[in-house]
């Protein structure tokens, strides 16, 4: 099980799940109560923060192994990792973040990782469910009817205020 500085939670599903339009939702809940929340977000795939023509695209593509952008409203740090054969751990990524200013981690992804998840399941996915055979699922979250759940605590996809309300008894449960 991963070690955080403070509570970590992911969101897991097969792609269409709709992982990313229900965190929206409950990022925007979660910080309206006062929480101060970190994502990390597993991509399957190549992607770029940075384009053709910006002057941080063309000094990273100059060679510099290390980028970070930086205004008085954001900052974004942009690594080369070419000599990396595998995705990052989820355990290291963790610590990159700032946690001291953090209540809660919100991962999404990561679903082969050892750590506390949610799944998000819909119908019109054509894969099985995770959860019988992960045991790190503490819940379902779904349209499907109750005993889709079997054992764990069944939340609809439909009601991001009750799953919210989950997520924050959550963070009550396991502050440091």
């Amino acid at each position: 099980m991963i070690d955080a500085p403070c509570p970590l939670l992911g969101f897991v599903g097969y792609s269409g799940s709709g992982k990313t339009t229900l965190l929206t939702q409950l990022i925007t809940l979660l910080r309206d109560h006062g929480y101060r929340i970190g994502v990390i977000k597993h991509a399957h795939h190549q992607f770029d923060i940075d384009h053709p023509g910006k002057d941080s695209y063309e000094l990273r593509h100059a060679g510099a192994d290390q980028m970070l952008v930086a205004s008085q409203y954001r900052w974004a740090l942009i690594t080369e990792t070419p000599q990396q054969d595998h995705d990052p751990q989820l355990g290291e990524l963790i610590n990159k973040l700032d946690c001291a200013n953090l209540d809660l981690i919100l991962a999404e992804g990561f679903k082969h990782v050892a750590y506390p998840k949610l799944e998000v399941y819909r119908e019109v996915v054509t894969h099985s469910p995770l959860h019988p055979q992960d045991p790190d699922i503490i819940a379902l979250i779904t349209e499907l009817p109750a005993h889709a759940a079997g054992d764990l605590p069944l939340l609809d996809i439909n009601d991001p205020s009750a799953i919210a309300d989950f997520v924050e008894a959550y963070i009550q449960q396991n502050r440091g």
